[in-house]
């Protein structure tokens, strides 16, 4: 018998690291098409996608850091570990 409350951490755990994995490649996408647009000139063509790639990274990112910490800082607290 699993707890539920192990499985949801677990869920969350994952979907949080995958939330980071896009995160940050879309930054890493939006750094590309940076060095893209210094090199042949920051038309619109390429500002708008770095532009999207920054906003969209951003929004993706923010809240799965957040989780993937309140995860790390549940277990470590159900070990017994201390926050400081």
């Amino acid at each position: 018998m699993t707890d539920p409350i192990l499985a949801r951490r677990e869920r969350v755990d994952r979907i949080s690291a995958l939330g980071k994995r896009i995160g940050y490649s879309l930054f890493a996408v939006a750094i590309v098409l940076f060095v893209v647009g210094f090199v042949v000139g920051f038309r619109p063509v390429i500002v708008t996608p770095i532009v999207a790639a920054m906003v969209v990274g951003s929004i993706i990112l923010a809240p799965a850091i957040v989780f993937a910490y309140g995860v790390k800082a549940a277990n470590r607290e159900e070990r017994g570990g201390s926050f400081h």
